[in-house]
């Protein structure tokens, strides 16, 4: 089945000099979406027609991504958080569901322990609380150094390995359209992502102290987020999980029964 898309109206906004882009649809209980890193406001294409008829549907650019600019050498979570102050500044929103996906999960969680009072719902998708191990924080050296040396290749490699192997084969057309959209990355978007990334701090607490509804998805073959593990941050907390079969992309892999889901819970909310 074939979702329809519609292209919604791109505003941009200004901070620090930066200028950022983002949309907004619909009314009603407003509804910010953040994309994850490699990825741009794009990827929420095949959800806003559905969200938009009952919720005010808005997507941004981080910093370094799609049709926002860079803002120096290091992307801190806290930097992008304030970006999508500002963005809600601008439409005079003083609370919002958030939505993050992978790397958007971790600016919602700044952005959430920044401006707590602004917060009416969180969703981590394919995300996580928890600041990057030793091992991961080697990695992202690893990766400023290769995509350095080999942009295309870094790209490529990076992508396929989000989603679970049994679908990459199946959905190599929508694979291959996610690794267009992140060549448009530029070279210091990404590794100030990076750098930002890699120095984020434990944010598990939130999970436990936060009075609002939250949502952490999943899925049970993701190859960079580790299911069984990620899962024992929402224990003894009341943070919904929903689980899917697949990897870390699951608003592709699993696209209709997330776009139920979400829907659902936003109107929980």
């Amino acid at each position: 089945m074939r979702l329809k898309f519609t292209f919604a109206l791109m505003k941009t906004t200004h901070f620090k000099n930066t200028a950022i882009s983002y949309t907004d649809q619909g009314k009603g209980t407003a509804v910010v979406l953040l994309h994850g890193f490699l990825e741009n406001k794009k990827m929420w294409d095949a959800f806003i027609p559905e969200w938009s008829k009952k919720f005010r549907v808005i997507t941004i650019d981080l910093l370094g991504h799609g049709e926002t600019e860079c803002m120096g050498y290091v992307h801190s979570m806290e930097n992008n958080a304030d970006v999508v102050h500002e963005v809600l500044s601008e439409l005079r929103l003083r609370k919002v569901i958030l939505v993050g996906h992978s790397m958007g999960g971790y600016v919602a969680l700044a952005f959430a322990e920044l401006y707590p009072d602004a917060v009416k719902g969180l969703v981590l998708l394919n995300s996580t609380s928890r600041a990057d191990s030793d091992e991961r924080k080697t990695n992202r050296d690893r990766a400023i150094k290769a995509v350095k040396q080999s942009f295309q290749n870094f790209i490529s490699l990076s992508i396929s390995n989000l989603f679970s192997e049994d679908n990459r084969e199946r959905l190599s057309e929508s694979i291959n359209s996610v690794k267009q959209e992140a060549l448009k990355t530029p070279l210091q978007g990404i590794v100030a992502s990076l750098e930002g990334m890699k120095i984020r701090p434990d944010r598990e607490v939130l999970l436990h102290l936060t009075p609002y509804p939250k949502l952490l998805v999943l899925g049970k073959k993701d190859p960079v987020l580790h299911y069984e593990e990620t899962k024992e941050q929402i224990e003894d907390t009341q943070v919904q999980l929903l689980s899917f079969p697949d990897g870390h992309m699951s608003h592709i892999e699993n696209q209709e029964a997330l776009q139920d889901k979400l829907l659902q819970f936003f109107k929980s909310v």
